[in-house]
């Protein structure tokens, strides 16, 4: 099941929490090669040389400013100059600063579209040349969020990314139907990861322990894992999920729409600072 034998595979944030954890999973599911992209040089390697010493695996990784389309080119060629092919690209990285619509300044906005949106459209457009190329039935995974659909008021210029990269998604599944190169986004919810931790004690002043008191909170008792977050990713982007292609897939313990009495409403007015 969800088997990737003799596949190579990109993923970019490889260097830890989810794309990591994904890295890890397409190793052990017998994937032929991997090339992890990120920013951070020294855990980038670190990452890669522990797959492979686990796995087995041929493990690389690249550094990569996604925002920067040229890198981006750089990070393709130097993954088929390794492995000659590329069957499976994952989009995981991805930047979640808060501002809501009065705050966020152009700067915080040409990044987030820089990291969410242009960087993945100019990695896949590469990576789907090849395939294209050299007929490659190949699987592209984007990674999403439920703030695509609306999102908190402090995630204005993140959910306006994650929005975009849906629609990517669903418009290139359908460009490349007849090629049978699949394209599917998996909508993530509230998940513990190293960058969650950065992001509740960085913006929300949270305690080291925020983890355990959110945990109570939620239906299941606990947030979503890496681990189980790159198995669904790997379904994907298996042989398992057949033809499924052009499917945005929310992935999370709450229900879109739903709501126990009155719809939600934010907390407050938002204020001039």
């Amino acid at each position: 099941m969800n088997r990737v034998d003799g596949k190579v595979a990109v993923v970019t944030g490889g260097t830890q929490g989810l794309g990591k954890a994904i890295s890890l999973n397409f190793a052990k599911m017998g994937a032929k090669g991997i090339v992890i992209l990120g920013r951070n040089q020294k855990r980038g390697e670190e990452v890669a040389k522990l797959i492979q010493q686990e796995t087995g695996c041929e493990t690389h990784f690249f550094k990569t400013e996604l925002s920067d389309v040229n890198n981006c080119r750089e990070a393709i060629s130097f993954t088929l100059e390794k492995f000659s092919q590329i069957d499976i690209l994952v989009n995981a990285a991805g930047l979640t600063d808060r501002g809501n619509i009065v705050e966020t300044s152009e700067e915080l906005f040409d990044k987030m579209i820089g990291t969410n949106v242009k960087g993945p459209f100019f990695l896949i457009q590469d990576v789907v040349k090849d395939m294209i190329k050299k007929e490659i039935k190949g699987s592209i995974v984007n990674i999403g969020s439920q703030a695509a659909i609306t999102g908190q008021p402090f995630l204005a210029s993140y959910s306006l990314s994650k929005g975009a990269l849906a629609t990517l998604t669903k418009n290139t599944a359908f460009a490349l139907l007849n090629n049978n190169i699949r394209v599917n986004q998996l909508n993530i919810g509230w998940m513990a990861s190293d960058g969650e931790h950065q992001i509740q004690t960085k913006f929300h002043g949270a305690p080291d322990n925020w983890l355990e008191d959110a945990a109570k909170e939620q239906p299941f008792k606990r947030l979503l894992g890496t681990e189980e977050v790159a198995k669904a990713v790997t379904f994907l982007a298996s042989e398992d999920s057949g033809m499924m292609t052009g499917s945005v897939i929310d992935f999370d313990q709450s229900v879109v729409g739903g709501y126990p009495f009155s719809p939600p409403k934010p907390p407050g007015k938002l204020e001039l600072s």
